[in-house]
C-alpha cells in the first residue's frame, strides 16, 4: 500500500495549517475493514509452544503498564501494584518485573517511592482522563503536576470531540503543549479511544495525527467504554508506526488497552506485532499492554510451564 510521502522536513508543512493537516489525513488511503480483519483474525490463530511459549510470557510480563485507575485507590493499593510491579511472582525471582504502573497524578509520588531502585516505571494517566472535557490550562496543570511528582510517562486522551468535528489543528496544538509539558523526562503516550472514533479510518487519521504531533506511543483506548483494544484496531496502527518510520526515520510505540486479559490474547498481540511491525518493536520500550488481569494469568500459565499444573487461587495476588 502506498502512503501518501513525508519525511521530517515536510512536517512542518503537513501541520502548517488546519486545511494542510486535514488534507493530509483525509488523503491517506482508506481503510479495506474486510481485508483488516480478515488479517487480523489470521494472525491470531498462529500456534506459538513450549520455548517460543515461554520466551512470548516472560516477554509479555515485561511489556505490561500494571494499572489501577479507579476512584477508590489508596496509597495502599498502589504501593501493593507497586511491589507487584517490580516483583510479579514473589516466589520466582526469574520472574521478569512489568514495564510500568499506571496510576492517577495524585498516586505517581506513592508509586515513585513503592518501585524505587527497579527498573519499573511510573506512567500517570492525565489531561482530564478519560473523558478529556477540560480546558487545555486544566490538562497542562494536570501534566505538569504528574511530571514534576516523578512521573516517567504521561498517558494523555485526545478531545474527541474535536477530533469527530473535523478540528483536526486543535487536537493536533493540545498534543504538541502536552508534549512540552512532559519536558525532557517523560515519554508521551496519546489516547485516541478508538471505540468512539467509530471508523477504521479515522483511527488510522488519529494515529498519523498523534504521530506527527510528537507523540511517543500511540494508545488504543482508556479502558472505561465498551469497545477496547482489538487485534484490527492495534493491526492498524502497527501499520501506521511502521509506514510513519519508513518514511521519516522515527519509531513510535504502541499501547493496546483495555479487554486483554489471558495469555492467549497476549500472544496474539505479539504475533501482530512481529507480523506487521517487525522484531524492532518487540521490545517494552516501544510495546505495551494496558492491563490490570492480565498479569494474574501471564503468571499463572508462567507457573504451568514450569511445573506442568496449575497452581490453586491464591497463586497470584487479586488486584
Amino acid at each position: 500500500m502506498t502512503m501518501p510521502t513525508t519525511a521530517p522536513h515536510a512536517l512542518s508543512d503537513v501541520t502548517a495549517s488546519g486545511s494542510t493537516l486535514r488534507r493530509f489525513l483525509h488523503g491517506l488511503p482508506g481503510v479495506d475493514a474486510v481485508g483488516l480483519e480478515a488479517r487480523a483474525a489470521s494472525l491470531g490463530t498462529r500456534s506459538i509452544k513450549t520455548t517460543a511459549k515461554a520466551y512470548a510470557i516472560d516477554l509479555a510480563i515485561s511489556m505490561v503498564d500494571l494499572t489501577t485507575l479507579e476512584g477508590a485507590d489508596t496509597p495502599g493499593k498502589v504501593r501493593a501494584l507497586g511491589a507487584k510491579a517490580v516483583h510479579p511472582d514473589p516466589t520466582d525471582r526469574t520472574t521478569p518485573a512489568t514495564a510500568a504502573v499506571c496510576v492517577y497524578p495524585d498516586m505517581v509520588a506513592t508509586a515513585k517511592q513503592a518501585v524505587a531502585g527497579s527498573t519499573v516505571k511510573v506512567a500517570s494517566v492525565a489531561t482530564a482522563f478519560p473523558a478529556g472535557r477540560a480546558p487545555i490550562a486544566v490538562k497542562l496543570a494536570d501534566v505538569r503536576e504528574a511530571v514534576a511528582a516523578g512521573a516517567d510517562e504521561i498517558d494523555m486522551v485526545i478531545d474527541r470531540g474535536a477530533f469527530l468535528a473535523g478540528d483536526y489543528l486543535k487536537v493536533y496544538d493540545e498534543i504538541t503543549a502536552v508534549k512540552e509539558a512532559c519536558g525532557t523526562s517523560a515519554r508521551l503516550k496519546v489516547i485516541f479511544e478508538t471505540g468512539e472514533l467509530s471508523t477504521y479510518d479515522n483511527i488510522r487519521r488519529a494515529s498519523w495525527l498523534g504521530m506527527l504531533a510528537g507523540a511517543d506511543f500511540i494508545k488504543t483506548s482508556t479502558g472505561k467504554v465498551a469497545v477496547n483494544a482489538t487485534p484490527a484496531n492495534t493491526l492498524l496502527m502497527l501499520e501506521a508506526v511502521r509506514d510513519f518510520r519508513a518514511q521519516t526515520g522515527v519509531q513510535v510505540g504502541v499501547k493496546p488497552a483495555g479487554g486483554i486479559r489471558t495469555t492467549k490474547d497476549a500472544i496474539k498481540f505479539l504475533v501482530l506485532v512481529n507480523e506487521t511491525a517487525g522484531e524492532d518493536w518487540l521490545d517494552n520500550h516501544w510495546f505495551r499492554f494496558g492491563a490490570s488481569s492480565l498479569l494474574n494469568d501471564l503468571l499463572m500459565q508462567r507457573q504451568k510451564l514450569a511445573t506442568g499444573r496449575y497452581s490453586g487461587p491464591d497463586y497470584v495476588t487479586v488486584d
